[in-house]
């Protein structure tokens, strides 16, 4: 029998196939297509695990290097805690003072040295004085102790600061302790607008 060029002979193709069915050759090749996608998922799911975790090594990274540079920046937050009542209690001493006799004279220009040397010491290690005088109430930097009516001053300014606060850098160690204006005709309640 004579066979057209164009036809392949069915069983010299499945002779070369080890001699398996044609149901059983598609069976291998659905074998063969679900092992190929199942290693393709795990592929992508290894793929995404480690992308996971170069994700958050590096937000580790990132989140070690900000306390080391908080460790750094804010090392001397309890020593400047200690120092800021120090610096008050000079300011005070000194302040006190309204006339002086010659010799307290000389020990008030030495206390005054003093405390300039202190608080230039302290701001050479990025402490910062708050003293918000004529500036807008806030309640993140400022504590009111009191309000006071006035005329030449808007609500929620401050009139008087009571005790300076301080800065550590851009963390506050002390809010400044002030009087705030309230205008002339407001009741007495002691509220300040805490949204200014």
């Amino acid at each position: 029998m004579m066979t057209n060029p164009g036809e392949h002979d069915h069983a010299d193709e499945m002779a070369a196939f080890g001699g398996e069915t044609e149901a059983e050759y598609e069976n291998k090749i659905n074998e063969l297509n679900a092992a190929l996608t199942a290693a393709q998922a795990t592929a992508e799911e290894q793929r995404n695990m480690a992308l996971r975790a170069r994700a958050d090594v590096e937000n580790m990274r990132r989140r070690f290097e900000r306390d080391v540079e908080n460790a750094h920046k804010y090392a001397l937050e309890k020593f400047v805690a200690e120092l800021v009542p120090v610096v008050d209690g000079m300011s005070l001493g000194l302040n006190a003072v309204a006339n002086p006799s010659p010799e307290v004279k000389k020990f008030l220009e030495g206390s005054l040295m003093t405390l300039k040397m202190l608080v230039a010491a302290m701001e050479k290690f990025g402490v910062k004085e708050v003293n918000p005088v004529g500036e807008k109430f806030n309640p993140d930097r400022h504590l009111a102790m009191s309000m006071q009516a006035s005329a030449e001053h808007a609500p929620n300014t401050v009139l008087n600061v009571v005790q300076k606060g301080y800065m550590l850098a851009d963390r506050l160690i002390r809010p400044a302790m002030v009087v705030v204006a309230k205008a002339e005709d407001a009741p007495s309640v002691g509220n300040v607008d805490e949204m200014a």
